[in-house]
C-alpha cells in the first residue's frame, strides 16, 4: 500500500539535465547501423504502401506477445507500437547486480533490442514498476492515476491507432499481477476518451485526437488455466489468425523472427526457440465491429494512402516502385523513389508524412548503398572540450548523387562540400569543434527529476513516453539524389575498434568536468569504532584541480576535512581515504562527497551499464552512500557465499565483519564446505544453476555433520533439482508486498530470535519494496516457521523463514528479499540476517 514516505523513494536517482525531442519511438543511433538485404530493402518498400497501425498495450518490458507483434509489422506491414506502462524497474535481474532505476534502463534497452528485431516501436508512460501488486485497484492507486490514464491517452493519440490491443484481461483483478490487469483496464476505458477534446487539452498542441475503430483482447490457453481447457473452449466469437508465416525473403518463419526479439530480454531469463509451422494466436473483440472473416484486424479499415489528402499519387507511385523493383540492382529503384519522397512531401496529413517520409528516407539510403557517418574521437565529453568530429560519406551503387552540405546540430560542423559522389568512393573530412557550454548532460530523460513510488517525474509534454532520450549533437548531411535534395540526420557517435567485437558503437556522452564515487553503497558501523571509506575522483577532461571534501551530518566526524588533488590526464581518477567515526547511539544517515573546482561543485557519480545484448548505457547520478550505525552482533567468521542471480549480499556481509568467499557450484564438496561456519546460496541459484542437482548429496551431509546452510529465494517454476531441502518442501508463489506488513513472530524464544541479537519489531522497520516472495506453501514438520505476515485482507503466510535441523547442523530456507534489504542498509535486516548466519553457535533456545 502507498506510503507518502515508502522507503522506496530512497532508492530513486537524482537529478542530471537532459533534453529529448517530439515523437521519436526508435532506437538512438548507439549501435552499429542496419545495413538491409535486398530482400529486406523489398519488405521495407511494402510497409510504405500501408497505412495502418497497433497499438499494443500491457505493463512490463517482456509481457508483449512478440509473435503477433511481429506478425503486424512484417506480415501486415503495419505500424505496430508496444506501449508498455513501466519499465520494469521492480523485478529481478538474472545477469548482473543493477536492480531498481538501473534495472530500469537495462529493460527499456532490452525492449529497443527486441523492435529492432520485429520491427516494431516502443512506447512508455510515466508509471514505475514499484514491484509485485496484487490486485489492479492497489496498482492504480499507487500510480497517479490522472497522470498515467494522460499517458495512455497521449500514446493513442501519438500513435493513432486503427486497432488497440491489450495483452492482458481487464475482468481478472486480482487473479493475475495488478500491473497487468491495471494496463488493460486503463486502456479499455480510455479507448473512447482519446477522441474527446476535453480530455487533456495540453496535448492538442502537439497532436490532434483520435478514435481508434477497435480494441482486442489478446487471449490465449494461459488465461483459461491450461491449454487442454482452450482447446475446448468456445472460439466461435474469436478472431483467428495463423502467425506461424513463413518470409521467404528473409529466410525466418514469424515465430522464429519471435523468438529472436523474446530472447532480447535477457535480465529476466526469457531466452525463447524459435518454433516453424501454423502457430494460432486468438483475439477477443472488446469494443468497435467485429471484422466478418474474423482473420484480418484491419478489415474495413482503409490502409492505403488514400485514406491521407493527397495520397493518391503515392499509392500509385508506390505501387509502381514495389512493382519494377530489381532484387540484384536495388539502385535502379531510385529515381522513382526519390519522385515518391517528393509527392509525400505534398500530402497533408503531418502524422503520416512524418513516418512516411523518414521510412522512405531509409530506404533510398539503401538502395543507393549510401552510408553516412559522424563519429566523435572520444566516448565521454564535458562542456567546453574540444572534440574531433570524423566525417563519412559513400554511395556504393552507382546513383546520381552530390553531398551539398554538413549541418551540426548543438555543434558548430557547418561546411559547404558541394560534392559530385563518385561510385564506392568515399568522402572523409575530420573537424575540431568545442561542445557548448549551454549543452545539456545526456542521461535517461525519465530519472532527471526525483519521482515517486509510483510515477516518474517529466513534464515536458513533447517527450512523454519516448522509449530513450534524444541525442543534442547531431549532423545533418543535405544530399542531392536524381535532382532532389533530401536530408538525413544522423546522431553524433563514438565508435572503436574492439579487440574482441570489431567495430564497436557507444553513443557520445556529455558528462561533468569530475565524478565521484565510494566504493560502498552501504557501511555498516556495529560499534562507535571508525572505519575508513574510499573515495574515487574521476576527471573527464585534462589537468583538472580540485578540493575533495566528505560532509557527515551532526554528531558524526571525518577526517580528514578535505584533501586538495590535482589530475593529470582525462578518464585518469585517484583514489583517497577518509575516516569516519559514527555516533554512539544508533543512527542511519547518507553522505553525499563533494569536489569543489573554482566556483563549481560537482556531486555526480557516473554509472556504466555494459553488456553485449544492448548499447552501452552511462547513468549520470547523484552520488550517495548510506552510513549505519546500528546494535548487531556476529557470531562465526567464515562464510562460503554462492552467488544467485544480481546478487550484492556478500559485499554486505563483509560490511558486518564477515570473511566471505564466493565459490562456484563445481567447487562444491564436503572436504571444502567444513571448513566454513556457514553455507549461503544466493537468490534464484537453483533456477540458474544445473551443477546444483548433482550436489545437493555434499550440502545435505555438510549440514548432517553440523554446518549451517542458508537458502535464499527461488522461483516454484524452473528449478533444477526437486529436492531443494532434505526434507520435503514445495514452493509457492505466495508473496507479501507490502513492505510494511506486520511480521508475527511465531517463535519468540527461538536462537534465531534472540542469538545473538534480539529481534523485535523494530528491526522490520524501514524495509524496502516487499517483505518477501515465493515463500514454501507446504513443508514437512521437521521445519519450525519462525514468522507469519500477509498483505492487508490476505490469508496469513508462514513460509517465510524455515528452519530445520538436520543430524547437528542447521538447514534454513528463507523467502524474504534479503537481496534489497541488506544492499539498502536495512539494520534490522542485518540483525535477522547475522542471527541465522549465527544459529548452533552455542545458541541459546
Amino acid at each position: 500500500m502507498y506510503k507518502p514516505h515508502c522507503h522506496k523513494t530512497l532508492l530513486r536517482l537524482f537529478s542530471i539535465l537532459v533534453l529529448s525531442t517530439f515523437f521519436s519511438v526508435s532506437l538512438v543511433e548507439a549501435q552499429p547501423p542496419k545495413k538491409p538485404t535486398s530482400g529486406e530493402i523489398y519488405h521495407m518498400m511494402e510497409r510504405l504502401g500501408f497505412l495502418g497501425s497497433v497499438l499494443y498495450v500491457a505493463a512490463h518490458p517482456d509481457d508483449e506477445n512478440t509473435r503477433m507483434i511481429s506478425y503486424l509489422a512484417n506480415d501486415k506491414k503495419a505500424v505496430t507500437t508496444y506501449l508498455s506502462l513501466t519499465r520494469g524497474d521492480g523485478g529481478q535481474n538474472l545477469i548482473g547486480p543493477e536492480i531498481s532505476e538501473l534495472l530500469g534502463v537495462i529493460r527499456t534497452q532490452e525492449l529497443l533490442m527486441a523492435r529492432s528485431i520485429d520491427n516494431g516501436k516502443q512506447m512508455f508512460t510515466r508509471a514505475n514498476d514499484f514491484g509485485y501488486s496484487k490486485n489492479a485497484e492497489e496498482t492504480i492507486k499507487i500510480w497517479d492515476t490522472e497522470k498515467v490514464k494522460a499517458d495512455v491517452i497521449w500514446a493513442i493519440r501519438r500513435m493513432r491507432p486503427d486497432v488497440v490491443i491489450n495483452r492482458f484481461d481487464h475482468r481478472t483483478s486480482g487473479e493475475t499481477h495488478g500491473h497487468h490487469t491495471a494496463s488493460a483496464q486503463l486502456s479499455y476505458e480510455l479507448f473512447d476518451k482519446a477522441a474527446d477534446k476535453k480530455n487533456h487539452p495540453e496535448h492538442l498542441k502537439f497532436v490532434s485526437t483520435w478514435q481508434p475503430k477497435r480494441l482486442f483482447f489478446n487471449t490465449s490457453w494461459w488465461f483459461y488455466g491450461s491449454e487442454d481447457k482452450f482447446k475446448k473452449a468456445d472460439k466461435s466469437k474469436l478472431m483467428s489468425m495463423d502467425v506461424g508465416v513463413y518470409f521467404p525473403l528473409l529466410g525466418k518463419s514469424n515465430t522464429e523472427i519471435a523468438a529472436e526479439s523474446r530472447s532480447r530480454h535477457k535480465c529476466q531469463g526469457f531466452g525463447s526457440t524459435g518454433t516453424r509451422g501454423m502457430q494460432m494466436e486468438y483475439l477477443e473483440l472488446l469494443k468497435g465491429d467485429l471484422p466478418p472473416s474474423k482473420s484480418d484486424v484491419f478489415e474495413g479499415i482503409n490502409t492505403t494512402w488514400t485514406r491521407v489528402d493527397g495520397g493518391e499519387d503515392v499509392k500509385k507511385l508506390v505501387e509502381k516502385v514495389i512493382a519494377q523493383y530489381d532484387f540484384k540492382n536495388p539502385s535502379a529503384s531510385l529515381p522513382l523513389l526519390v519522385q515518391t519522397y517528393s509527392s509525400i512531401q505534398k500530402t497533408k496529413d503531418t502524422f503520416w508524412k512524418e513516418l512516411k517520409t523518414n521510412d522512405i528516407k531509409e530506404i533510398i539510403a539503401a538502395c543507393a548503398g549510401m552510408y553516412l557517418e559522424a563519429k566523435s574521437n572520444v566516448h565521454k565529453a564535458t562542456k567546453g572540450e574540444t572534440i574531433t568530429i570524423d566525417i563519412e560519406a559513400i554511395n556504393r551503387l552507382p546513383v546520381e548523387a552530390s553531398l551539398l552540405s554538413i549541418k551540426g546540430h548543438g555543434i558548430v560542423a557547418d561546411t559547404a562540400i558541394n560534392l559530385k559522389m563518385i561510385t564506392n568512393e568515399p568522402f572523409k573530412w575530420s573537424i575540431q569543434t568545442q561542445i557548448p557550454a549551454n549543452t545539456k548532460y545526456t542521461a535517461p530523460y525519465w530519472l532527471v527529476n526525483k519521482g515517486t513510488l509510483g510515477l516518474y517525474n517529466v513534464e515536458d509534454q513533447a517527450i512523454i513516453g519516448n522509449p530513450e532520450s534524444k541525442r543534442d549533437l547531431k549532423v545533418t548531411f543535405l544530399m542531392n539524389l536524381s535532382g532532389v535534395n533530401i536530408e538525413f540526420t544522423k546522431d553524433l557517435v563514438y565508435k572503436f575498434n574492439s579487440p574482441e567485437y570489431g567495430e564497436t558503437f557507444r553513443p557520445l556522452e556529455i558528462v561533468p568536468a569530475f565524478s565521484v564515487k565510494v566504493k560502498e553503497p552501504v557501511y555498516i558501523f556495529a560499534s562507535n569504532q571508525p572505519k575508513d571509506i574510499k573515495v574515487s575522483v574521476f576527471a573527464w577532461t585534462k589537468d583538472m584541480k580540485g578540493t575533495l571534501s566528505v560532509p557527515v551530518p551532526t554528531g558524526w566526524k571525518v577526517s580528514p576535512q578535505s584533501v586538495d588533488f590535482s589530475i593529470a590526464n582525462k578518464g585518469e581518477h585517484k583514489d583517497f581515504t577518509f575516516s569516519i567515526t559514527p555516533p554512539d547511539i544508533t543512527q542511519e544517515v547518507f553522505i553525499t562527497p563533494k569536489v569543489t573546482a573554482g566556483d563549481e561543485t560537482f556531486t555526480s557519480e557516473i554509472k556504466d551499464i555494459n553488456y553485449d545484448h544492448i548499447p552501452f548505457q552511462t547513468v549520470v547520478v547523484t552520488s550517495e552512500t548510506k552510513l549505519s550505525r546500528i546494535g548487531i552482533e556476529v557470531r562465526g567468521q567464515r562464510i562460503a557465499y554462492l552467488m544467485g542471480a544480481g546478487d550484492e549480499i556478500p559485499i554486505s556481509l563483509r560490511q558486518i565483519g564477515y570473511s566471505v568467499d564466493e565459490i562456484k557450484s563445481d567447487e562444491i564438496s564436503l572436504e571444502m564446505l567444513i571448513k566454513y561456519d556457514a553455507l549461503i546460496v544466493g537468490v534464484r541459484a537453483y533456477n540458474t544453476d544445473e551443477k546444483l542437482k548433482f550436489k545437493q548429496k555434499d550440502i545435505f551431509e555438510y549440514v548432517k555433520q553440523g554446518g549451517n546452510v542458508i537458502i535464499q529465494y527461488n522461483t516454484a517454476n524452473g528449478l533444477v533439482t526437486k529436492e531443494l531441502a532434505p526434507y520435503p518442501m514445495t514452493l509457492s508463489r505466495n508473496r507479501v508486498t507490502v513492505e510494511e506488513a506486520e511480521m508475527r513472530i511465531l517463535q519468540p524464544n527461538h536462537s534465531i530470535m534472540n542469538y545473538p541479537n534480539k529481534i523485535t519489531s523494530k528491526d522490520f522497520e524501514g524495509w524496502v519494496q516487499e517483505r518477501g516472495l515465493y515463500f514454501p506453501g507446504e513443508w514437512d514438520s521437521k521445519f519450525t516457521p519462525v514468522f507469519s505476515c500477509n498483505d492487508p485482507g490476505e490469508i496469513p503466510q508462514d513460509g517465510s523463514v524455515l528452519v530445520a535441523q538436520h543430524g547437528d547442523g542447521h538447514y534454513i530456507y528463507t523467502g524474504l528479499s534479503f537481496f534489497r534489504q541488506l544492499p539498502a542498509g536495512v539494520s534490522g535486516a542485518f540483525r535477522l540476517f547475522a542471527n541465522m548466519i549465527s544459529i548452533g553457535q552455542d545458541a541459546q533456545p
